[in-house]
């Protein structure tokens, strides 16, 4: 994971340990959300992309933010447009 988990402490503003573990899920769930919507499987490369690091936040926070009520079509359609000048035209 190329965002750590105290990056991702810091933007949600989340001072305490007690979702550490979950955070951890969850930043990994939204690397690979995020990796399928620019259609890559190369780390790296998705690493060196403009707005990676923001989108991986941005779905980490959302997955947090939203455990009860998650609207992956909305979550999806926002990160395409996010990430829509890196995005492959297929895998």
């Amino acid at each position: 994971m190329f965002v750590t988990l105290d990056e991702m402490k810091n933007y949600l503003r989340v001072d305490h340990t007690d979702d550490d573990e979950l955070i951890g899920h969850i930043l990994e769930s939204a690397e690979r959300v995020c990796m399928d919507i620019v259609r890559t499987d190369d780390s790296a490369k998705f690493e060196e992309m403009v707005n990676a690091r923001t989108a991986v936040m941005y779905t980490a926070a959302y997955f947090y933010e939203h455990r009860e009520e998650a609207d992956f079509h909305e979550l999806a359609l926002t990160l395409r447009s996010l990430l829509s000048g890196s995005r492959e035209a297929g895998f």
